[in-house]
């Protein structure tokens, strides 16, 4: 079969797209990430980053990227056990499992690859993974890398159900807080049926470190389950600091055979310098409580506007706030009207989240000021409105 032929079932499949709303548009920034914008030339107020905390353009994180440049150099040209590794590495390694409670910490160049490496340096063919419905799409990924026996659950019925499963090691893998609803797993209960089943429990906490608990140190944490958990699996490219990079936290051993095995791991260059000195910087201010403070009450006044303004939000208390929809060209139009009006948000649908609930995941900074949160919610209203109009 030529090219020719396979260009035009490619073009077809992308004229589907748009004929459906389902085409994704990469609008281009010309500022840095923020909660103010420079969007296509425009300004715009920023309500789909996950720069919770507002680290990824603070001062204090780009001087000591600056510094790290100069005295660490661009890039390590290497892998890790090769001659990848700087003490500012083995830093950020100790520093994220001090907040974390662990043993050990091991770096990757993305938390989709720390997804990627786990299952298959621990599991295989004699072994069972049980993942939720809802979780990101590198542990689907990653689990598909193993030989182990899948199973996805959505209830703790099915989860314990599938627990009854002969195997040699069982493995319940979660997101922490799930980026599409922004709920949170019931890591309590799933810890409990993993003590009852001889399983370990892994949560993928990207969008929980740095912001829930006392300390920042995510779901665990906050659900008072954190020498419960075997293994937390996250990014610095969100709340801390919001760049690259991933890990995986946990038991010594788990962490130790990762470095021995783990093929993203093996055979990725090291993280860059300035990455790690930032995320580092990034740690030292996300320790600060004012910031997770401001965050929270932002949340929750801009849930309480746009409850009080009808639309549908699905419920709980974090930064993710998905406003529903349903139809993606109806949630399409909205986001573009918000745009336009000075407002960016971004609309989600199939197959990023189910086919039929489409959405705009709005997320909240602490940098937003009061008037941001308002702008936000009239910018809503009058795209709704006019959807409205434009629809009878």
């Amino acid at each position: 079969m030529t090219y020719a032929s396979v260009q035009t079932e490619l073009r077809t499949a992308l004229d589907e797209l748009r004929a459906a709303d389902l085409y994704k548009i990469e609008h281009r920034l010309t500022s840095p990430q923020s909660a103010r914008l420079v969007v296509d030339g425009r300004e715009v107020l920023n309500f789909c980053s996950n720069n919770y905390l507002g680290l990824a353009d603070h001062p204090a994180v780009i001087d000591a990227a600056k510094h790290a440049l100069e005295t660490r150099g661009f890039g390590m040209a290497s892998v890790r056990f090769i001659c990848g590794t700087q003490t500012e590495h083995a830093d950020l390694e100790s520093r994220l499992s001090t907040l974390l409670g662990t043993d050990a910490t091991i770096l990757y160049s993305s938390c989709f690859d720390a997804n990627g490496g786990v299952f298959a340096t621990l599991l295989d063919e004699r072994d069972a993974v049980l993942s939720h419905t809802l979780n990101h799409a590198s542990i689907i990924d990653g689990i598909r890398l193993s030989k182990a026996r899948r199973h996805r659950y959505r209830t703790l019925t099915e989860l314990e159900t599938q627990l009854s499963t002969p195997a040699r090691r069982r493995l319940i893998v979660t997101d922490g807080v799930f980026s599409m609803d922004g709920s949170i797993a019931p890591l309590r209960d799933i810890c409990d049926l993993a003590d009852r089943y001889d399983a370990m429990v892994m949560v993928d906490d990207s969008h929980a470190v740095g912001i829930l608990g006392p300390t920042g140190a995510g779901t665990p944490e906050l659900l008072g389950v954190q020498d419960r958990v075997d293994i937390v699996t996250g990014t610095l490219g969100k709340a801390l600091g919001g760049a690259s990079g991933g890990y995986v936290s946990g038991h010594a051993e788990i962490v130790e055979l990762l470095r021995q095995h783990s093929r993203p791991y093996l055979f990725s260059n090291a993280l860059p310098p300035a990455i790690v000195a930032g995320a580092l910087a990034a740690l030292d201010l996300a320790a600060d409580p004012s910031r997770r403070v401001a965050l929270h009450r932002n949340t929750a006044t801009f849930r309480t506007r746009m409850e009080r303004s009808g639309f549908h939000l699905l419920p709980g208390e974090r930064p993710i706030v998905p406003i529903m929809f349903g139809d993606a060209g109806d949630a399409a139009r909205v986001a573009e009207l918000m745009r336009r009006s000075g407002v960016y948000v971004t609309a989600f649908s199939y197959p990023v989240v189910p086919m039929g609930e489409a959405r705009i995941r709005v997320q909240i900074s602490s940098e937003h000021s009061r008037d941001d949160l308002d702008r936000c919610v009239a910018a809503f209203v009058a795209a709704r409105d006019a959807e409205l109009v434009r629809r009878t």
